[in-house]
């Protein structure tokens, strides 16, 4: 691969991620901007201009109760300054009376332009969906510091793109470092971005792992976490948030999508969508929201300096989980501690 495609990969990654969040926070600026000007759509129910399409969608948006279109497994192809990708999407959808998790897929062209890749067509292909009864609760925050969390909004209410904001501020005003040519800009911020990515899937193993060693290796000491079940410093998060995940649930799994990386010298923000499931009591529950994160690079090395969660949504239903049966084969089984079969498997290499 040339340095140009590993560029052209990231930068389309980050259009992506764009798109997919100027939906769920209504913001028309955010989402328009995915698209370059003459852009179509076909998402059959509206086929034409993306500027048209952005405004309807935004719009529609606005009033609407939370939703989150988490993009993931994309695979993109780029020849020159042309590229064609196709996503998976999950975009939960939620109503009243339902809570919808619509399965589908976004078949993409894109094109750099000046600079810059945007989406030049996007056709929509559904594949499946759920529809339950809304068991979604929203109580008021805590009172005290400790456990708050914020939940995510729509437009200029969204708490995430004021943290947003303010990371970006803080890293425009710490980046020092003379001006690159755009090759070399983009290099640097596609390298930035794969050394950044094994904090996203490190933090979801060691939650998932119960491994307070290896989270708290992901953060700069002086980092600062808001969590919900711990607020405070990386040593306080890991040993709070693996002991809770180890006494109350008997099993958990964090996903990661819709990666958007924002690299300034050695300064970076990101907004990440999370899917969290867990199984407790009798109950399954599916989280959904963001990690809102600033990132710094000390003597050549990335750590996390500051992770925000923002609540989406929360889906809770009986467990429907089995161990035997149809599952009795599958005799490999995920724990926490170290003897997750993921340590001998990474020992090997």
């Amino acid at each position: 691969m040339t340095t140009a495609a590993l560029g052209a990969r990231h930068a389309i990654r980050n259009i992506l991620a764009v798109h997919s969040r100027g939906v769920d926070r209504a913001d028309l600026n955010l989402l328009a901007s995915a698209y370059h000007d003459d852009a179509t759509v076909d998402y059959g129910f509206f086929t034409g201009p993306a500027q048209t399409f952005a405004e309807i969608l935004s719009g529609a948006q606005k009033n609407a109760l939370p939703s989150l279109h988490r993009t993931a497994n994309c695979e993109i192809r780029v020849d020159g300054e042309r590229a064609v990708s196709e996503s998976y999407v999950i975009a939960y959808v939620e109503e009243a009376e339902i809570q919808r998790m619509v399965f589908g897929r976004y078949l993409d062209r894109l094109e750099c332009r000046d600079g810059a890749w945007r989406l030049t067509h996007r056709r929509y292909v559904l594949d499946s969906n759920t529809n339950r009864a809304n068991t979604a609760v929203r109580a008021d925050p805590p009172v005290t510091s400790d456990h708050f969390v914020p939940e995510g909004g729509k437009g200029a209410s969204d708490p995430g793109r004021a943290l947003i904001a303010r990371h970006e501020a803080a890293s425009h005003l710490l980046h020092k470092a003379p001006p690159m040519n755009p090759t070399e800009e983009a290099l640097h911020a596609a390298l930035a971005r794969e050394a950044i990515r094994p904090l996203l899937t490190g933090y979801c193993r060691a939650a998932d792992r119960a491994d307070a060693e290896l989270m708290q290796s992901l953060f700069w000491e002086d980092a600062d976490i808001i969590s919900g079940i711990c607020n405070g410093s990386p040593a306080e998060f890991a040993s709070a948030v693996t002991a809770f995940i180890t006494a109350n649930l008997e099993s958990c799994f964090h996903s990661i999508a819709n990666e958007w990386i924002e690299v300034k010298g050695d300064h970076a923000v990101g907004e990440h969508y999370i899917i969290a499931h867990n199984r407790a009591g009798g109950s399954d529950t599916l989280t959904g929201g963001r990690y809102v994160d600033s990132y710094q690079r000390r003597d050549g090395v990335w750590k996390i300096a500051s992770r925000t969660f923002v609540c989406d949504w929360t889906a809770t239903h009986p467990t429907t989980f089995e161990a035997s049966g149809f599952y009795e084969g599958l005799t490999t089984r995920g724990c926490y501690g170290k003897t997750d079969p993921v340590y001998d498997h990474w020992a090997s290499l």
